[in-house]
């Protein structure tokens, strides 16, 4: 049997982001699928695809704006998410996005991850604030002086530069992305096709 994979290109900063991790378990559940999740820099990518945060680029267009934090709250009512705005919102996400590339080469990844999106968008945690993130990896039992002495690497720097612009060559233009093979998938919305695409891999 061959192994379905599929990527998710993730930034902590968004909050839809946070609400596809929260499903994916039960996506790989039903699919039998893996995922790989690639940190990226959603201010970079934005960057380089001249995109800008809905919040901006609707400004001007409310009820397109409203239309989206409807469909925003359907999403978490139907997966029964413990959703919390961040009171902080928006927070520069470039350390602790380091931090994630980091925590890929300290083996503590995924639980840098669960602890790091909980601190975030159910707990409403400052994690703008070096302090309260070390605290938040600290709690987590994870070396959290440690995790952000790391960060600060040039080498993991680089990375994560290079994670942001494949994403974009690739096409991607913000997060969450998904990747099943080279076809790509933008949006919590398209999960759906996801799941479609993963079942009819042989």
């Amino acid at each position: 049997m061959v192994s379905k994979s599929f990527e998710f290109l993730f930034d902590f900063g968004g909050p839809n982001s946070f609400l596809a991790h929260k499903v994916l378990p039960e996506l790989c559940e039903e699919t039998g699928a893996t995922v790989t999740y690639v940190p990226i820099l959603l201010g970079g990518l934005f960057k380089i695809t001249n995109n800008q945060a809905p919040m901006i680029r609707y400004a001007e267009t409310p009820a397109k704006r409203n239309y989206e934090m409807l469909e925003f709250d359907r999403f978490v009512q139907a997966h029964a998410i413990p959703f919390k705005m961040n009171p902080n919102f928006p927070i520069n996400s470039l350390h602790l996005m380091r931090g994630a590339v980091a925590a890929q080469h300290l083996g503590c990844f995924m639980p840098y991850v669960e602890a790091v999106m909980a601190a975030m968008w159910e707990e409403g945690a400052n994690m703008g604030d070096p302090t309260v993130v070390r605290e938040v990896l600290d709690k987590a039992e994870l070396d959290g002086a440690a995790v952000l002495a790391k960060a600060d690497d040039a080498e993991v720097k680089a990375e994560l530069v290079a994670n942001t612009e494949k994403a974009a060559a690739r096409g991607a233009f913000g997060v969450p992305t998904f990747f099943v093979g080279d076809e790509m998938f933008w949006g919590k919305e398209r999960l759906g096709q996801v799941s479609e695409a993963l079942r009819s891999q042989l």
